[in-house]
Order: C-alpha cells, then sequence, then structure tokens
C-alpha cells in the first residue's frame, strides 16, 4: 500500500514538472550582474526549428556588444526564441523575448555604441538600435551588403562562419512588421503567446550556446 502511494506520488510530481513552464533564470531577472567579459574570440551554436548555425564573434570588432551577445548567451536568454522579422535579401532579426516579465526588466538595459570597424556585408551580425546608445537585446543577420547601415552606427560583431543556408531559409512569409508582420509592441506585451497564436509558422531558435570554432575574422578571411 505505501509502495502504491509513493508511486502515485512520484507520478504526480513529475507530471508538475512536465506542465510548468520555463523561468528565466536569477541572472536574467537582473541585466546589471550580468558583465562578464567575453573572451577575444568565442562561437556561438544556435539550434533551430530549420537547423543549425554557427556566430563566430570576435570581441575586437564590437567589444561591448561582443560582451552582451556573450553574457546573454551564457544565460539562456534567446533559448525558445522566435525570428520574429525576415525580409528576404535584407536581414533576419531576432532577440525580443517571449517572456514579457523579462522583457521589462531588460527594455532599459541599453549599451553604449561601439566604433563601427567592420562592414555590415551578407552574414554579419550586429545589435539592432533605436538611436544613439540603445542597444539591448535584439541581433540581426545581414542577407546582403547593408553596407548603408555603417554610417548609422551599425556595428557588427561577429558573423555566420556555418550554416548561412539555414538562416536564409527561415520562414519569411509574414513579410516585415509593416503592415501586417509580427508587432514589437505586441511581442513586448505577449511575448511568445502573441506570436504562436498570430504567427505560428515563424521559426524559432530552440538553443543558443557557446561552442569551440574557428574566430569571426578567419572565418570572414575564408569567405573572401
Amino acid at each position: 500500500m505505501a509502495k502504491t502511494a509513493l508511486t502515485k506520488l512520484l507520478f504526480v510530481a513529475l507530471a508538475v514538472l512536465v506542465v510548468l513552464p520555463a523561468v528565466a533564470s536569477e541572472g536574467l531577472m537582473k541585466p546589471e550582474s550580468l558583465n562578464e567579459q567575453s573572451p577575444d574570440s568565442y562561437n556561438v551554436k544556435f539550434e533551430t526549428s530549420k537547423g543549425d548555425f554557427i556566430v563566430a564573434v570576435t570581441r575586437d570588432w564590437a567589444p561591448i556588444g561582443a560582451d552582451r551577445f556573450y553574457n546573454l548567451v551564457q544565460n539562456g536568454f534567446y533559448d525558445d526564441m522566435r525570428f520574429f522579422r525576415v525580409v528576404p535579401s535584407f536581414v533576419v532579426q531576432f532577440g525580443m523575448s517571449g517572456d514579457p516579465e523579462l522583457t521589462k526588466v531588460w527594455q532599459n538595459a541599453k549599451i553604449k555604441d561601439d566604433s563601427v570597424k567592420q562592414s555590415n556585408k551578407p552574414g554579419s551580425v550586429t545589435f539592432a538600435t533605436a538611436g544613439p546608445n540603445s542597444r539591448t537585446t535584439q541581433v540581426f543577420i545581414n542577407l546582403r551588403d547593408n553596407a548603408g547601415l555603417d554610417d548609422r552606427g551599425f556595428s557588427p560583431f561577429g558573423v555566420i562562419s556555418e550554416g548561412m543556408e539555414v538562416v536564409t531559409q527561415l520562414y519569411s512569409g509574414y513579410g516585415d512588421s509593416r503592415p501586417n508582420g509580427p508587432q514589437q509592441h505586441l511581442i513586448t506585451m505577449q511575448g511568445n503567446t502573441y506570436l504562436d497564436e498570430k504567427f505560428p509558422l515563424l521559426d524559432r531558435i530552440v538553443k543558443a550556446k557557446i561552442v569551440e570554432g574557428a574566430s569571426a575574422s578567419e572565418a570572414a578571411t575564408a569567405e573572401e
């Protein structure tokens, strides 16, 4: 009898663990605590619903941005995130949390601008901005030569070293945010609930993690 009761308790406990939603780490809820300096170069593997790709980062290209990206990846910020803006022959953009509570704590965690040392060429990875010194968590991947962004303060910190074919195949059927695509103010308020209901075909990041591999500068040289 006792064994049966114990079995039932274990079953209930496991069921609870299955249905509980993911909770942001304590670190992610305190942006000011995530200030570790990144290595001089590092690589991030993105496991996505379309396949995998790797971002090779060189800190010297944009030190402040490279540090922010490193801390976000290390703490799981980009996990279970949607590619909410995919504009063919322009950019793929991501970095808006699916958790509105997490969005609240990061929307004012702005970092200063980096000098633009690298051009926004195809495959380069850059933080999005809303004006000077306004970078937070959003990132875009250039799908074409967007050198016109260089003079506007967009400073690449890395490049796609593997899997660019995956990036170019991410679902783009909803178009840009204007007029009918995902609206950033609604993502801010409702997170993945809004995106999954209104835009269920969006591809997503399953997990992003630091891995070994070639540096961004080596990857860029190989492409030339």
